[in-house]
This record gives C-alpha cells, sequence and structure tokens, in this order.
C-alpha cells in the first residue's frame, strides 16, 4: 500500500484536492482509502438513531454493517491521541493508495497544500517529510524551494505526479508498530 499525507492549515484547500484525488486515482482502476485527523468530539451518526443509541447507552465498539458499507465507532474511556499510524493499521489490506488529511507533524511523506490568501506560513522549510507542495501560488511561496510544486486546481496532474513517484510513498508497517 502506498501512503501520503496532506498537511496545511484550515482553508488550505486539503479535503477539496483530497476529494477530487479520489476519483482521478479510482479512474485508474486503485482502491483509495482516506484517513483524516478530526479535532475533539465529533459525530457520523444522529441522535435517535440506533447507532447512537447504542454508543450513548455506553457501547464500547459500535459496528454498523450493510451491503455496501461498514462503519466502525469507538469510544474512549480516557482521551487518547492515536498515531496515523493507529489508524492506518485499522484499515482494509486490500487498499492501494491511503490519503491522509492532517496528522501535518506526522512521519508521513505529504504534499504541503499552501494558499497565499490564507496568510499562512509554509511548513517546507522545517518539515523533512514533505515531498512536495500544492499551490494555487506557486510565484509567491515565501522561500526557494528544490521540491516539486504542484496546481493545487489540478488534481489529475497530482495524481500523475503521485503516481510516477509511487516507490517514494510505499508504506511498510513493521517500521511504524502502533
Amino acid at each position: 500500500m502506498k501512503v501520503v499525507g496532506f498537511a496545511g492549515y484550515s482553508g488550505s484547500g486539503k479535503t477539496t484536492l483530497v476529494e477530487r484525488l479520489i476519483p482521478a486515482l479510482k479512474l485508474r482502476g486503485l482502491r483509495v482509502s482516506v484517513v483524516k485527523h478530526a479535532h475533539h468530539s465529533f459525530d457520523i451518526d444522529h441522535p435517535g438513531k440506533d447507532s447512537w443509541r447504542h454508543r450513548e447507552a455506553g457501547a464500547f465498539e459500535v459496528v454498523v454493517a450493510s451491503d455496501q458499507r461498514l462503519v466502525l465507532m469507538r469510544e474512549f474511556e480516557q482521551p487518547a491521541e492515536l498515531s496515523v499510524h493507529h489508524l492506518i493499521a485499522e484499515l482494509y489490506e486490500g487498499v492501494d493508495w491511503v490519503l491522509v488529511e492532517g496528522f501535518k507533524h506526522s512521519d508521513l511523506l505529504k504534499i504541503e497544500v499552501w494558499r497565499a490568501a490564507c496568510g499562512k506560513p509554509v511548513r517546507y522549510g522545517d518539515d523533512d517529510f514533505i515531498a512536495a507542495i500544492a499551490t494555487d501560488s506557486p510565484d509567491q511561496l515565501p522561500a526557494p524551494t528544490a521540491l516539486d510544486v504542484l496546481d493545487l486546481n489540478d488534481a489529475e496532474a497530482v495524481a500523475e505526479w503521485l503516481l510516477a513517484h509511487a516507490d517514494r510513498f510505499d508504506y511498510n508497517p513493521e517500521v511504524y508498530v502502533p
């Protein structure tokens, strides 16, 4: 499996880029999974639904499955900050690419997503795990770089870049034992 992260500040376009990369990779016959970092309490089910009722009743885990999808929800009794490697270990083994959104401090190779209009600093000067930069304003990058600069608005080109550099993104779970 190949694993690549997408790191950037809120509003930089990470979610939109990942959303556009999924079909671009799927059209090439690849199976794609996503790991996304969320902050604090979030919900995927809604009050009154069976999964919500089971979770509210105190279940440690709730698995909901149909003939089309499976969802696993796990409640932590104490706050637990899982590493990205814990989450990757939960994924189905038959996936070709894992797109990781967030986890900007992880030790995964990643693409920095940066927009000058956001007014936030770049990370590529301080993060050795950044493999490329996806931006809509390459002429406004604040520091020179030898990294590849990709067009944030061209998911097809980003997908082609990923496939051309696929060997760099091989994931070895034995290196990252959760």
